[in-house]
């Protein structure tokens, strides 16, 4: 792979591909934390937290660069020192947590389309994941970046076809969002950096994909670039939302709402796709972010990684414990999962960052300079 996109491309398109999960990829993410405040003020959110984003990002790269911490447990002894295990803790709930909604919106969204079974598509969704744990990082890496790239490309499309169909009741919308702003003009910040707070916390997770890194003015670059790529998406999301503005704030999958509206076959069809392929590439990115946790603690004791079957064990206890989780819904695994870990990421990750982060940071740059 060219070394310029090792660097600063893809370890902005994994970041995107572990966050986008079933809320953000379905749209609920982007109706609950920013469409919710108006159309406005939303936009304003959205920048916000690709600002937090970006620079978390870029910080994080550096320290991983610095102390080749590459996995999240040596990310973590670095940045927290004995009290690294704090962040494990809340992951794993996070990890049940963003794979039970996988799992619920694949359900939900097989089931609306094609009249399969909500089990089934948990199902299915997790037989794939499960398998790329087993096929190992790079191919990973290789699908999560080539799928994110179609990802684009259909989101383009689905914008195009948004603003040359509905683009009066784009406008219509915004105009009608701006009456309520003023009161809500405060929540839309808290909001956003909720969002922001749970979503940095796969940026210890994919670190796996940034040992190309070799000085800071790339780390920064990749940070600042990484930041932008995770958030275009939902920008364009957010945006398009206005035509069905205020009634799309109640739909459970918001965008497959936009595609009955566009009526377009082939559009649909296509986002499905692309859609029910985000699942994957987060639960799978998600995993394997763990797994190079378990086999840098056995490396240390045995000197070798563990073994593939292992892997999988994991993966599969995982997506079980996840699919108990799944069948409590989306739209409550959102509003209600996701906002409570996202206040203990602020304490175990966010904080510590901004401040022990940047004493690390300086102190090595101060031996490099020795």
């Amino acid at each position: 792979m060219n070394q310029f996109i090792r660097i600063y491309i893809l370890p902005g398109i994994m970041l995107q591909s572990v966050i986008i999960a079933g809320g953000y990829g379905t749209g609920r993410e982007a109706v609950e934390y920013f469409s919710g405040f108006g159309m406005l003020n939303g936009s304003l959110g959205i920048l916000l937290a690709t600002a937090c984003i970006a620079l978390a990002f870029a910080m994080s790269l550096e320290i991983a660069r610095a102390y080749s911490a590459y996995n999240y447990r040596t990310f973590f002894k670095v940045l927290l020192g004995p009290g690294w295990f704090l962040y494990e803790i809340l992951l794993v709930m996070l990890f049940m947590l963003i794979l039970a909604v996988i799992g619920s919106a694949a359900g939900t969204l097989l089931n609306s389309e094609f009249g399969l079974p909500s089990q089934a598509g948990v199902a299915l969704i997790f037989i794939a994941v499960t398998l790329l744990v087993y096929c190992g990082r790079e191919w990973i890496i290789r699908l999560l970046t080539c799928w994110s790239l179609l990802l684009y490309l259909v989101l383009t499309a689905y914008l195009v076809a948004v603003f040359t169909l509905l683009g009066d009741a784009v406008a219509a919308g915004f105009a009608a969002s701006s009456q309520d702003a003023d009161t809500q003009a405060t929540g839309w910040a808290k909001s956003s950096l909720l969002y922001a707070g749970y979503n940095i916390t796969a940026i210890p997770v994919i670190l796996y994909c940034a040992a190309a890194i070799e000085t800071r003015r790339q780390a920064l670059i990749a940070g600042l670039s990484g930041g932008i790529l995770a958030m275009l998406p939902c920008l364009a999301l957010h945006i398009s939302f206005a035509a069905l503005y205020p009634d799309i704030l109640n739909e459970p999958l918001p965008v497959y709402r936009m595609l009955e509206l566009l009526d377009l076959n082939w559009l649909t069809l296509a986002y499905l796709l692309v859609l029910l392929g985000t699942f994957v590439e987060t639960g799978a990115g998600d995993l394997q972010g763990f797994v190079e946790r378990l086999d840098g603690w056995w490396r240390e004791r045995q000197g070798r990684n563990l073994n593939r079957r292992i892997h999988v064990a994991v993966a599969v206890l995982a997506m079980l414990a996840a699919a108990g989780l799944a069948q409590l819904g989306i739209v409550a695994l959102i509003a209600d999962g996701y906002g409570t870990l996202a206040w203990g990421f602020l304490a175990v990750y966010a904080l510590p960052l901004i401040t022990v982060g940047l004493y690390k940071i300086k102190q090595a740059d101060g031996v490099h300079h020795e």
